[in-house]
């Protein structure tokens, strides 16, 4: 997965599924994977509860997408925007696609984009079913850029698959660490982090008290790290696993004198 600022990107927002407030964080954290060069929103904007949203379309300039629900518990906004996002595919405008929504509704299209060979990034909840979070390169949870986001009340549609805690870190770590490191241990952080992405789609440094990957591993007492500078000057981290103390030998019982 290799992205840049400049890489031009599609954000697709299931409205209907998504609050207004976190939509100023929401596009900021877009902006570290690429441009969003489309930006819409999709929702029956006709009824009460998307009247939130009106002032944050202003103010970012996301095109709103107007679908109407024609039948009773059937979600049209999903299908709108599934057919917009295979328009978009065809039309090959973009590098990767964004996906703001917490429903499983867009496994599969979040499986198909990738399948062309496109980024799909996700941005829900910490409600957001395992297979649509599993399908995207990567998913960011909304709560870690925003205290606004509410979790659905319990019993309700969204309510049906509960919040997973983070993984535990030193199992993922050790093993992203054993898994990228080279003859002689060491292993080059930015490939330690491409490790732990591909294996842990919502694998994310915020979720363990730190806002960078360098931060979390230097606060690691299992691992070692080093700086070591570049032909270009930058310095790179490199980590490793500490080796594990030897045990204590246990003491020979001594053998009485006759």
């Amino acid at each position: 997965m290799t992205t840049s600022a400049a890489t031009p990107l599609a954000v697709l927002i299931d409205a209907d599924n998504t609050t207004a407030s976190v939509s100023t964080e929401l596009l900021e954290e877009v902006a570290k994977y690429g441009t969003p060069t489309i930006k819409r929103a999709y929702g029956d904007w006709t009824t009460q509860q998307l009247v939130g949203w009106k002032e944050e379309l202003l103010r970012h300039a996301i095109q709103p997408i107007q679908q109407f629900a024609y039948t009773r518990g059937k979600n049209a906004t999903d299908s709108a925007l599934i057919i917009d996002a295979m328009d978009l595919l065809y039309a090959g405008n973009v590098e990767g696609f964004v996906i703001v929504s917490s429903d499983s509704d867009f496994t599969r299209l979040a499986t198909r984009l990738r399948e062309s060979g496109l980024t799909v990034y996700g941005l829900g909840r910490r409600s957001t079913p395992a297979p649509f979070v599993a399908a995207c390169d990567r998913f960011i949870y909304l709560d870690l850029l925003s205290k606004k986001v509410q979790e659905p009340a319990p019993g309700g549609p969204e309510d049906e698959e509960p919040a997973a805690p983070p993984p535990n870190l030193k199992r993922i770590l050790t093993t992203a660490v054993s898994g990228t490191s080279k003859d002689d241990g060491w292993s080059n952080l930015s490939e330690v982090g491409s490790y732990l992405i591909k294996s842990h789609a919502a694998f994310d440094p915020r979720d363990y008290g730190h806002s960078k990957l360098n931060e979390l591993v230097r606060a690691q007492s299992y691992l070692t790290v080093k700086d070591v500078p570049g032909p270009t000057g930058m310095s790179h981290l490199w980590v490793r696993l500490k080796a594990a103390a030897p045990k204590p030998k246990r003491a020979r019982p001594t053998q009485p004198s006759k």
